[in-house]
């Protein structure tokens, strides 16, 4: 009686998936070590913990990747223990848990320039991507090391999954085999699904999600220790970020006071000046010495010699952060004034609408736009999200017709593209909106052959990257002064998010986001340092402040000149987590609720006041959630754009 309850199978069953939690272990342990500069942690002790609490998340990774696997291992088909069967088994097990766990090994990587668990939005933005395979062996080449060790570890894993297996067995009473093989189904289904939402079998409890990581940390960076990388693209797989919220208290009148939605400036004269905005690629506010003089960094260097030219000449922000975490992110915030929270604005369904946005509002005053981006075309969703917006013209790497200039990776190196973007200019009719957007300050910190011995290795890869880019800046602009266009324009330049971190100052959960912003407008009053809350969305306003634009246009931004109307701000996310700077504090914020409050100079976020409440502090909280039920609203009814 006792072998027609297939305890050897039960057994070989929980066996094969005990060692997938074991080689989870070992890839949060490597992820761990793999990014030790940016997870600081105090003890071992400490890290094991984390463990723990990541094995809750693991549960649900493991199972739903398993499913067929165990349906498969447990459904009673008689020969389920024949050796063509086990070998069927095998090559499924192996092939989705590979696959899966494959993930985990390359955020050991790409974590230090997403500084998140990779989510389905980054196969959203490969998916735009014309070279994959180049990229992927990019990768491969440049981190052997890490390939290396996800080959020995599935070597290993396949070695110990053979040394236990299957006893063969047939059995010789339908009846008893069935029956005792429904209760056993029955028994482990119910038990996968309580394991798949988090170990909670009430109805009343939603399953674990991305957010529940951060319930267990001290520092929320330490979240995505607790996170493991199939995990997050599992949960956000399906999920669609852009809800409606009616939070209590939150009004029109209130939105209309708070957040003022609806931006109309009379500050200065109307003007019709050119306008030119850089967005430098990966570009973070730790490059740039002009934004680190009160940093107090000890030895600091600067990467960015060109810039701290400008910036003397410049306004310059010195408190800037972006509102998202990729590039894309960056081009809807700077020109559009759409920040990223859980997803991508232009990842959503809701992007194909009327966008009020410094193209519409500039066209609308007799501007020729243009774009330009020396990828290939389409790379990075920019020329989908460009038509939408309604740019004119859009320049790639096609336009610029010379592969001699590629980098072999993502596009045209930047000094001759930005030659051939001066060169464009020059030809346009004033007065113009154009944008570039720079591709060499990336991964994998290359740079032209001719200047090996011009920019050096630095501290980290990213540095000789830094230093080409701004020399590729002080050529353009070397050039562009030459033209009698260039007296009468407005630059803006920007970086669309940070990259690889060499001072600890920029390890902190919020001075990831750091980025820097200069204003640029030859022989003109805008000059000097403003250390405000500054953001990518306060670019579309300023700029419209600028240009003397009256009439009322959307805006979550405020003109970073207009100082009476609207205190400064940041807002951005983590993809789990919101930030809402303001005031005295920085509020975190979970899409619901703030889940923390810090001092305005805890950028590490290590003191959570949540428990000593103050009324700015509750002001804060709902100032955050009048912007988040504004957005919601203003995308899913398809309002961005002022009556």
């Amino acid at each position: 009686m006792l072998h027609h309850l297939r305890l050897n199978e039960y057994k070989v069953l929980f066996y094969r998936i005990l060692l997938a939690y074991f080689f989870y272990f070992i890839a949060r342990i490597l992820f761990y070590i793999y990014n030790i500069d940016l997870l600081k942690i105090d003890s071992i002790s400490e890290l094991m913990s984390l463990c723990y609490y990541g094995i809750a998340f693991d549960t649900t990774a493991i199972l739903y990747i398993n499913l067929l696997f165990i349906v498969f291992s447990i459904l009673p088909f008689f020969k389920n223990t024949h050796s063509g069967y086990q070998k069927f088994l095998f090559y499924l097990y192996f092939v989705m848990n590979l696959l899966a766990y494959l993930t985990n090994y390359i955020d050991f990587i790409y974590y230090k320039y997403t500084l998140a668990r990779s989510t389905i939005v980054a196969l959203d933005v490969v998916k735009h991507e014309t070279n994959k395979m180049v990229l992927f062996a990019s990768f491969i080449l440049d981190y052997w090391h890490v390939a290396l060790l996800f080959i020995l570890s599935s070597a290993l894993w396949v070695f110990l999954y053979k040394r236990i297996e299957v006893k063969v067995h047939k059995p010789s009473k339908n009846v008893h085999y069935f029956g005792f093989s429904t209760i056993g189904f029955l028994g482990i289904l119910i038990l996968v699904i309580g394991g798949i939402r988090g170990g909670d079998f009430k109805k009343s409890t939603r399953p674990i999600n991305l957010l529940d990581a951060s319930r267990h940390v001290k520092n929320v960076v330490h979240s995505d220790i607790v996170l493991n990388t199939p995990f997050a693209i599992i949960r956000t797989l399906f999920s669609n970020g852009f809800k409606k919220t009616n939070f209590k208290g939150v009004t029109e009148k209130l939105i209309a006071v708070k957040i003022q939605p609806i931006k109309q400036y009379n500050n200065n004269p109307v003007t019709k000046p050119n306008v030119v905005v850089i967005i430098i690629e990966s570009y973070g506010r730790e490059y740039v010495g002009a934004f680190n003089k009160k940093a107090n960094i000890p030895n600091y260097k600067t990467h960015s010699p060109f810039l701290d030219s400008l910036s003397q000449h410049s306004m310059i922000f010195t408190n800037a952060y972006a509102n998202g975490r990729q590039s894309i992110h960056g081009m809807s915030s700077i020109l559009a004034g759409i920040p990223a929270f859980k997803d991508a604005f232009t990842s959503s369904p809701y992007p194909k609408q009327k966008i009020e946005s410094l193209v519409s509002t500039l066209e609308s005053e007799g501007y020729n736009t243009s774009f330009f981006h020396g990828a290939a075309n389409g790379s990075m969703g920019f020329l989908g999200f460009g038509n939408i917006l309604g740019i004119d013209k859009y320049y790639g790497r096609t336009e610029f017709n010379d592969d001699s200039e590629f980098d072999g990776f993502w596009g045209i190196w930047d000094e001759p593209f930005l030659q051939f973007m001066k060169n464009t200019l020059d030809k346009q009719k004033t007065p113009f909106f154009s944008t570039v957007f720079t591709v060499s300050s990336h991964e994998p910190y290359i740079i032209p052959e001719k200047y090996k011995n011009r920019f050096h290795e630095g501290e980290i890869p990213m540095h000789k990257c830094a230093e080409y880019t701004d020399y590729a800046l002080k050529r353009f602009f070397d050039e562009a002064k030459k033209q009698p266009w260039f007296n009468n324009t407005i630059f803006v330049l920007v970086a669309d998010h940070g990259n690889l971190i060499y001072y600890d100052e920029y390890s902190k959960p919020i001075n990831r986001f750091a980025v820097p912003i200069i204003i640029y407008k030859p022989n003109s009053k805008y000059v000097g340092v403003d250390d405000d809350l500054a953001q990518q969305i306060d670019i579309y306003p300023t700029i419209l402040d600028m240009i003397g634009y009256k009439k009322p246009f959307r805006s979550w931004g405020r003109s970073l000149f207009d100082k009476k109307s609207s205190m400064p701000f940041v807002v951005n996310s983590t993809g789990t987590s919101h930030n809402f700077l303001k005031g005295n504090y920085i509020c975190t914020f979970d899409g619901t609720n703030a889940t923390g409050f810090y001092a305005k100079n805890d950028k590490g976020l290590t003191k959570n006041l949540i428990h000593k409440r103050t009324p700015e502090m509750n002001e804060l909280e709902l100032c955050c959630k009048a912007f988040i039920q504004d957005y919601m609203e203003r995308v899913i009814d398809q309002k961005l754009y002022a009556k």
